[in-house]
């Protein structure tokens, strides 16, 4: 062993080596030469030539690598990859024939490798499997076979963990839309499966989790769209696999493109309605290409498009069910969009010439398509004749028939003109007041006076080119396009209805339910209009959260100013004079009904304005309208406007005058008794109104309230208040009450209007029998009333709330049900506030009554009123937050952040005092950040990404709290969403003054209406 020699062995183990020198004095060298050796030989990676690599590897076992691990920090059962672990399904790793087997082993499975020569058309490279194979031959496998397999497999992509049940439900969707393609529901499903696969991020998620969100959402949304190709494939003519798959194309594609893929399809497809009502939504909320007379005039094709389908025009495609309908839903979106952009008097316009051509329309003309019947209209229009709501207005067909005779005779004008005309120099009352705000000032003041056509006075000899702002006029190629043909009387009816609406006159009619969150602008749904007052009889008028033409405002200022200008109402005064020859009997005394509530509406907010010297005023003017009514032959027998006349003179205070109103209806309705619907409607009402000024419930069964419900019962003619009412009375009542409401319950209705009919009869029995229980045995007995009816209701067919919406708002609104369940809350919520009661009560019948109907906002109101006096908000936000996951309707997110918003606003009034205990006892508890929280959930929901009001509360939060820079970054959100609403750029006039001149420009750019151009203010800042 004298000799040095380098061998194989050293190499390997160079401490061996050393031992066996023992004392050598090269000793040290050898070491420091082994190691360098073996630095130099060290192995990279686990295989070698020679071997299979499918069958056997090379592990590598050294010191340094046990080192290694023993260093490494053992993880936690929160590490991503433990959890991830943890979400998977557990794998069989043995299989005992028998309890007493003692072979327990994890088999190993080894993949022979395929003969190359086994290759074929399909599998050229003869790698694919069986089942591979079969799959490409459109011949599935048998679940049998694969189940090895599928138990052993877990496909894993960024973030998605697809475990064994899912794979089956997969294989399941495939098989479905294998067998039958042409199964649209089978696509949608498996559209809607993939989200299934997505897994939520977990509670301690960080910024690396989220990325790999982001990445796998868009490895979801990829893949569902492979499946609508697919889908589309195999039925090329549906349109709803083709919307979802331009839903779905959004997340990825550009405006441009989108745009033309949209006119793809609209142009293979334009007798569908609900594609150019998704169509015209795309292209109105797409702010880069957005402008007022492009989507106007988008809108016109729509409308012409459709009235071609509908009138036989366009034989090359069939005409779809729902096609009127749909046409005057998007006829009156059309007008909703025009008045949100400024153009007032656009919207006014259609209006007034879809009324005249509806139902003023010479018989010469009705057998000629749409088209040809709008050549002749537009004579007419330019003729100067008054239109609808004008003076003097006379109607298309009594114009043509009087040019067959030669025109009409020249009338002198009446002199009495004396127009309240404002000297625009005079616009500006203060002019120390910043620029923003007197631009504000005008611009409001302006939009409430002129918001009626301008129209060339002949009698003063104007001419068109008098007019100072040339968009007050409306040409005839502006509405031509818009004009369709109706049929349906109850579409017609519908017509008149939505031009009420939309003057502000409240109606017992829905909006279109595809227009009723885009057209939602106004923070008035919150408003409870002496709801807390007076709970029993509070007003409730069904269409709220729309600005009226003629008030819009920015959200600090609110309404200036109660109903119309003078030269507004004149206007309405006149639209009602024309509508009433139209109609007889019935339908007259619904417009006297909407023409009283109206003046009755402007009174509440007298009321709630606590202005005394201007509900004088308007009760004056009311009265005289109301007594004016009930003149008129047709409507002198009518017991709903006795009804609302005496309401009218409750509301002023004078209850003795109502009581007399009262009684003399009652007793010129005759016996009627429990029969007549409006006589107990009428009686329901007194007793209610008799009911709210009881000073306490001791005396309750000896009041007048409980003699006007027996005497109802009696069915006898009606004797007035005498002091007192008989036990026996009372009996008999109850008794004739129980079995009305048997023999209601069992009658099945004849037609539709007998059925809206029965049901307010009803509604209106119910109301009586457990008012009455109320005042004569208690609180518990009318409850009662009230679960047996809404039991039976219940079970002869559940009405859920969102069905109503599809009747497009034809029938009466709202349901039996909802209506019971309305005089049951505001039963509750009047004994809670003259006596001691417990809160469960109203609050479980106010969560059952929002879970079937989430889109009633008195109902809401009432929640979030006896919410808010609850320390504890926990339960509150439980329930509203269910609410949300189960429905589509945006009422339970805007009154979640107006509760939310609520008790902020409580919790920084008891900051500010002036006590110092009291800021441990409510802190503010991040209230902030929820509110932010449920804007941005609510912003992102189907219907509240285009509401114009979300984002306007939206806004208003941010810049209440002092997040300036944050909510400038919103505005321009929101214009993305919502570039029509003109009410935003005036709300960022004000929260953002230094930006006015650049709102301003950004308004003339998108073409909305700016009614006083900032070269105007400066000329008349300058006189």
């Amino acid at each position: 062993m004298g000799q040095i020699q380098k061998h194989d062995s050293v190499v390997r183990n160079p401490r061996f080596y050393y031992r066996s020198l023992g004392e050598h004095p090269f000793c040290s060298l050898l070491f420091f030469f082994c190691q360098k050796e073996k630095r130099r030989y060290k192995r990279k990676g686990e295989s070698c030539l020679g071997i299979d690599a499918k069958k056997q590897s090379i592990t590598s076992d050294s010191s340094a690598s046990k080192k290694k691990q023993s260093q490494r920090q053992p993880e936690r059962y929160f590490a991503k990859d433990n959890v991830k672990m943890l979400n998977t399904d557990g794998m069989p790793v043995c299989s005992k024939i028998s309890p007493s087997d003692p072979t327990t082993f994890i088999p190993i499975f080894q993949v022979e490798t395929d003969d190359p020569s086994d290759t074929t058309e399909l599998n050229p490279l003869g790698i694919y499997d069986s089942s591979t194979l079969q799959w490409l031959q459109g011949k599935g496998c048998k679940s049998a076979d694969r189940e090895p397999e599928n138990m052993q497999q877990t496909i894993q992509e960024p973030g998605i963990n697809i475990k064994s049940d899912l794979m089956t439900k997969v294989e399941e969707h495939n098989k479905k839309v294998r067998e039958n393609p042409g199964d649209i529901n089978a696509w949608m499903e498996f559209v809607s499966f993939q989200d299934e696969l997505m897994g939520g991020p977990g509670p301690y998620a960080g910024k690396g989790e989220q990325e790999v969100r982001r990445k796998s959402l868009k490895f979801i949304l990829e893949k569902k769209l492979a499946i609508l190709e697919r889908a589309i494939e195999s039925n090329p003519s549906n349109v709803d696999l083709k919307l979802a798959r331009l839903k779905i194309c959004t997340e990825f594609w550009e405006p441009p493109a989108l745009i033309k893929e949209w006119q793809k399809l609209i142009f293979l497809h334009p007798n569908s309605p609900e594609l150019w009502k998704k169509y015209l939504l795309f292209c109105q909320s797409q702010f880069t290409t957005f402008s007022v007379s492009k989507i106007n005039s988008l809108y016109g094709k729509c409308l012409t498009t459709l009235a071609a389908v509908w009138d036989g025009s366009m034989v090359s495609h069939p005409l779809l069910p729902g096609t009127e309908e749909a046409m005057l839903a998007i006829f009156v979106q059309q007008c909703h969009f025009l008045r949100q952009a400024g153009h007032s008097e656009k919207a006014v316009s259609l209006f007034q010439a879809l009324i005249d051509f509806t139902f003023f329309k010479p018989d010469s003309v009705k057998d000629l398509p749409t088209r040809g019947q709008v050549e002749f209209f537009e004579p007419f229009w330019d003729s100067g004749e008054p239109r609808i709501g004008e003076k003097g207005a006379r109607g298309w067909k009594a114009w043509m028939h009087q040019q067959e005779k030669g025109g009409w005779i020249a009338l002198k004008a009446d002199d009495d003109d004396d127009d309240e005309e404002i000297d625009e120099d005079q616009e500006i009352k203060d002019k120390t007041l910043p620029k923003w705000q007197i631009w504000l000032d005008i611009e409001c003041s302006r939009e409430a006076r002129h918001w009626l056509p301008w129209r060339p006075d002949k009698n003063k000899t104007e001419a068109e080119e008098d007019c100072e702002d040339p968009e007050r006029q409306v040409l005839f190629d502006d509405l031509g396009p818009s004009l369709i043909q109706i049929s349906n009387p109850d579409l017609q009816r519908q017509i008149l209805y939505s031009f009420l609406q939309f003057l502000g006159v409240p109606c017992t009619r829905k909006l279109f339910p595809s227009n009723l969150y885009i057209a939602m602008d106004e923070n008035n749904i919150f408003d409870s209009v002496l709801s807390d007052e007076k709970p029993l009889t509070s007003v409730d008028f069904p269409l709220s959260g729309f600005h009226s033409i003629g008030h819009m405002n920015t959200m600090l200022r609110g309404r200036h100013h109660i109903g119309h200008y003078k030269e507004g109402e004149e206007f309405m005064q006149n639209v009602f004079h024309v509508l009433f020859p139209l109609f007889s009997g019935k339908e007259k005394c619904n417009l006297s009904i909407c023409w009283l509530q109206y003046e009755i509406s402007k009174v509440v907010q007298c009321l709630q304005g606590k202005n005394k010297k201007k509900l004088k005023a308007q009760g004056r003017k009311s009265k005289k309208l109301a007594k004016n009514l009930l003149k008129a032959p047709d409507n002198r027998n009518h017991l709903s406007l006795w009804k609302l006349y005496a309401y009218l003179e409750w509301l002023l205070g004078n209850i003795d005058d109502a009581r007399k109103v009262f009684d003399t209806a009652l007793c010129a309705a005759g016996a009627g008794g429990l029969k007549s619907p409006q006589l107990c409607s009428l009686s329901l009402l007194y007793a209610q109104l008799e009911v709210e000024i009881l000073e306490s419930v001791e005396v309750a069964v000896m009041s007048r309230a409980a003699h006007i419900l027996t005497t109802l019962a009696e069915g006898g003619p009606y004797v007035p208040y005498s002091g007192q009412v008989l036990s026996v009375n009372v009996l008999k009542a109850r008794k004739t009450y129980e079995k009305a409401l048997q023999d209601h319950l069992s009658k099945t209705p004849v037609s539709d209007q007998d059925q809206d009919s029965d049901a307010d009869q009803l509604v209106n029995l119910v109301g009586c029998y457990a008012l009455l229980q109320y005042l004569t045995a208690g609180i518990d007995a009318a409850l009662l009333i009230y679960a047996q009816i809404s039991e039976k209701l219940e079970a002869s067919g559940p009405q859920k709330g969102e069905n109503t919406e599809e009747n497009f708002g034809v029938h009466n609104f709202p349901t039996a049900l909802e209506a019971v369940t309305l005089l049951h809350t505001n039963l509750l919520r009047f004994h809670m506030k003259i006596s001691i009661y417990p809160l469960n009560p109203l609050r479980e019948a106010l969560t059952e009554a929002l879970k079937r109907y989430p889109s009633n906002q008195s109902l809401w109101r009432s929640y979030i009123h006896i919410e808010r006096k609850s320390h504890s908000a926990s339960k509150a936000r439980r329930f509203f937050d269910g609410v949300t996951r189960s429905t589509k309707s945006l009422e339970p997110w805007l009154f979640a952040i107006q509760a939310e918003q609520m008790r902020k606003k409580l919790t920084d009034n008891v900051q500010r005092a002036d006590v110092s205990e009291v800021h441990s006892t409510i802190p503010e508890t991040g209230l902030t950040n929820r509110i932010v929280a449920l804007f941005e959930h609510a912003v992102q929901s189907e219907n509240g990404t285009h509401c114009p009001l979300l984002w306007r509360m939206y806004l208003n939060f941010l810049v209440s709290v002092g997040k300036k820079e944050e909510s400038k970054g919103l505005f321009y959100k929101a214009l993305q969403n919502c570039p029509w609403a003109k009410v935003l750029y005036m709300d960022a006039v004000e929260y953002f003054p230094d930006d006015l001149q650049e709102t301003l420009d950004l308004m003339t750019e998108k073409e909305l209406r700016v009614r006083l151009p900032m070269e105007e203010l400066d000329l008349l800042l300058e006189v």
